[in-house]
Order: structure tokens, then C-alpha cells, then sequence
């Protein structure tokens, strides 16, 4: 029996298919990355915008035709999709046998035996699911980097997202059980790890009755064998000094900082029920930048939230310029049933929405271009990944500056021998719009295996 598997969406989700591929190959189910040999096709999906579930849809009905070309015997949704639409889900896709919500991913084995007994099925689970240091799991990400999930769910309820509906009320991990899981990948020769969670700077005010990301880090960066730690989706409203101690302080704690903020405009922000406000955001940022010397700031913003105005549009693009973040992607609204923002009055045309992201877009792009080129000369330790498509002697990496898949790349020229997973020293020569190119510091390498 073989099974397959496509993961969509944002890293959390790629941990819970992580999890899945671990629980299926303990119960003797032989995993391929050929959806034609698979006998199981499972679709773990996302469902946070419009496009992502458009996307979702249409990998399943792709999926869907090897049943008539493959060995494909149970197709089955699982994730955010299944969570939000379930029984509606099979009720409107009979090529579907099963379908899993977010917090059912550890039934996955009990989804594979009902479909193959040609029953269909939905399978939903407690809200309380979580994976731990013991769950079985196998990782996708390159041998030398790992995602740690350190939270589930969501208590913000912005008015744009649906994901507390999704994914549930926040619930962290203990310390323990993060660090045993954290010390069990240093073993098995993981050198980034990369922390997430849908609100990271919140973690452990449900557990510890405040927020403990600082003591978090602090244990892991005690881990001898990593290296690098990085952390994601960190919200201001508990970004404490103690918090930014740690960026100062401690060296394995990488100094890039994913804060999504979404405007910059006191009145979009209320109605978007965000509690920052852009006089207390524009504090932390300074504040970060002055005691945290090199940090790198890396932020996402909505534009066309509805009743966005003109003025205030060019509120958020005069803070944007003002900040002028190292890294940053923008988003158009994306109107969500379910969700507060869904019928609020002033929704934005798709043309308004489009004219805002490319401005703001082509802004952002002349800043970071010239942030990098102030990189020229500069010397960054490089995590090599792998080699140029085209060129064997250049090597690709990520400094601290960039994170798996979202931000741009290093280029070093001349390197023929560095090997994925080393970490070397590189003098960067030239700044570009996302990449920056550089040469290895031969004397300073420090390669690992």
C-alpha cells in the first residue's frame, strides 16, 4: 500500500503533513512522491484566502484524475479546508472519499481505513490536538533545517481572517516538550530551526499565564548542535524588552524579525481589530533597531481593506517608506465568509486593490534593493542549500536575512565545493533587488557536514 502526498499553504500546515507522513509510515504504508504509484492521495489544504482555497480545489481535482489513470483507490482532504467546509466538501466532490479537519490529522490512519471499505467520511477532532516531542513524524525540509511548532490557534480575531475558526483558540507547548522535540532534530543533524506559530510573541500566556518566548529561547539556544534559531509571525502587542534582550544577547538567536502588522492607519487598523496602533509600532521598530544593531525587520500589509481610503492608503505608503523594512510582502483583501470584514461596508474594487499593491509593491522593491546594496563589503555567515542551476562553481544559501522560501537567496561565486547544510563566511560584492551575491572568505570558512 503506497501513499502520497500534496501539502499547500504556510509552514504550519507543512508540519501537520509531517506528522500525518510519520503516523502512516509506522502503521506499514510505503510513501511516494509519484501521485501515479500512490494507492492514498492526501491533499493537506489551505484555506486562508480566496486564492489558496481556489488553489486547494484544484489540486484535488487534479489529484482526482488518478483514479482513472492511477492506482488512486482513496482521495482525501485534510486541513484548513476540510476544517472550514467539510461535509459540504463531499457533499459537492464525489471524485473525494475522506475528508480531515485540522485538528483530525492524527485520524489520518482511521480515514484511510473507512475509505478503503468504500465508506466516505469526515472526520473532525478535539480542539486540544497537538503533536509533541513523541509523535511520529517525517520532515520534507532539507536535512540541516526544521519547523518546531510551538502554538495552535489563534485568540486575535482580526476582522479579515478566519483562521481562529480554523485552527481554534491558541494553545501552547510546554518548554519541555518543545526543547525535547528541538534536542531530538540537533541530533539528527538539523542546524536551523525555525519557529512558528500563528502568533509567536503570544506563546505560553495561556500555559505560564504570560507570554515566554524570551524563556523559550533561552533554553533552546542552550542546545549545543544548533546553530541557528529563527522565529516567525511575531505579533507587537507582546514583543516585550525582555524579548528584545534575547535579539540583543543571544548569538544563535538569528536578528530577523517577522512581524506581520497589516496597516499603519489608526482607523484601518480599529476596524480591522487590530490592537497596534501605529505611534506604539513605530516605538518597538525603533527600539528594535537601536538596541538590536543589524536586525532585520521583515513585515506583510493588507491594502483595500474595506473603506481604505485614498488617504489613508497613502498613510500606510508614507510608513512604509519611513520604516523602509528589510523585508515585506503585501497582500489584497481578500473578502472571507464567516469573517466580520466580510460585510462591512466599502468594499474595495479589484482595480483599486491591484493599483495599491503594485505602488506599494515597486516602493518596496526600490528599498530593499538599496538596503542590500548597503550590504557591499560586509561580511554574513551563509547557509549553503544547494548550487546554481546553470553554474557549479556558484553555491546558493540564506544568511540570517532570509527565511526559508519567502525572502531571496546568496549567491557565491567561486565556491565548488561547499556543501548543503555548511555554514560558511561570504563577503557580499553586490546588492540586488531580493539576492545579494558574494565571494567565500576562504581563511574564515567554517563548513560543517
Amino acid at each position: 500500500m503506497k501513499a502520497g502526498f500534496i501539502s499547500l499553504g504556510c509552514s504550519k500546515n507543512l508540519v501537520d503533513t509531517e506528522v500525518m507522513l510519520g503516523i502512516l509510515q509506522e502503521h506499514g504504508i510505503e510513501l511516494t512522491n509519484q501521485p501515479s504509484e500512490a494507492d492514498i492521495l492526501i491533499v493537506n489544504t489551505c484555506a486562508f484566502i480566496q486564492s489558496a482555497k481556489e488553489e486547494s480545489i484544484t489540486t484535488v481535482l487534479n489529484m482526482a484524475d488518478y483514479k482513472e489513470s492511477g492506482r488512486c483507490r482513496s482521495l482525501i482532504i485534510a486541513g484548513c479546508l476540510g476544517q472550514r467546509y467539510g461535509q459540504e466538501l463531499l457533499d459537492d466532490m464525489p471524485e473525494v472519499n475522506a475528508v480531515l479537519g485540522t485538528d483530525a490529522y492524527r485520524r489520518i490512519m482511521e480515514a484511510v481505513r473507512e475509505t478503503l471499505k468504500g465508506r466516505r467520511v469526515v472526520l473532525t477532532g478535539e480542539d486540544n490536538t497537538m503533536y509533541d516531542a513523541h509523535t511520529p513524524r517525517i520532515r520534507t525540509t532539507p536535512g540541516y533545517t526544521a519547523y518546531v511548532k510551538i502554538a495552535e490557534g489563534c485568540d486575535n480575531r482580526c476582522a479579515f481572517c478566519a483562521i481562529p475558526d480554523i485552527r481554534g483558540h491558541f494553545r501552547s507547548r510546554s518548554i519541555e516538550d518543545i526543547k525535547a522535540e528541538v534536542v531530538e532534530l540537533a541530533e539528527q543533524g538539523v542546524k536551523e530551526i525555525v519557529l512558528i506559530a500563528e502568533d509567536s510573541t503570544y506563546y505560553g500566556l495561556d500555559l505560564y499565564g504570560k507570554p515566554r518566548l524570551a524563556q523559550l529561547l533561552r533554553e533552546l539556544a542552550q542546545v549545543e548542535k544548533i546553530r541557528w534559531i529563527r522565529t516567525l509571525y511575531m505579533y507587537p502587542k507582546f514583543f516585550t524588552d525582555e524579548l528584545i534582550d534575547v535579539y540583543a544577547t543571544e548569538p544563535k538567536v538569528l536578528k530577523y524579525v517577522d512581524m506581520p502588522l497589516q496597516h499603519a492607519h489608526d482607523s484601518v487598523l480599529k476596524a480591522m481589530r487590530r490592537p497596534d496602533r501605529r505611534a506604539d509600532i513605530v516605538t518597538l521598530i525603533k527600539k528594535l533597531r537601536e538596541r538590536v544593531p543589524g536586525i532585520v525587520i521583515r513585515s506583510t500589509f493588507i491594502v483595500g481593506f474595506p473603506g481604505e481610503t485614498d488617504a489613508q492608503y497613502q498613510s500606510l505608503r508614507d510608513f512604509v517608506e519611513e520604516m523602509r523594512f528589510e523585508k515585506m510582502g503585501v497582500f489584497t483583501f481578500s473578502r472571507e465568509e464567516g469573517t466580520p470584514a466580510y460585510d462591512m461596508p466599502g468594499q474595495i474594487s479589484e482595480d483599486v486593490m491591484q493599483e495599491r499593491y503594485h505602488d506599494l509593491m515597486s516602493l518596496q522593491s526600490r528599498i530593499s534593493e538599496e538596503v542590500n546594496r548597503k550590504l557591499e563589503g560586509q561580511t554574513i555567515e551563509v547557509l549553503v542549500e544547494g548550487r546554481d542551476q546553470e553554474q557549479n562553481n556558484i553555491a546558493v544559501g540564506r544568511s540570517y536575512r532570509e527565511a526559508p522560501e519567502v525572502d531571496g537567496q546568496v549567491y557565491i561565486e567561486g565556491d565548488a565545493t561547499s556543501q548543503p547544510g555548511d555554514i560558511v563566511r561570504v563577503r557580499v560584492l553586490q546588492g540586488f533587488t531580493y539576492d545579494v551575491v558574494g565571494e567565500l572568505v576562504e581563511d574564515e570558512t567554517e563548513a560543517e557536514s
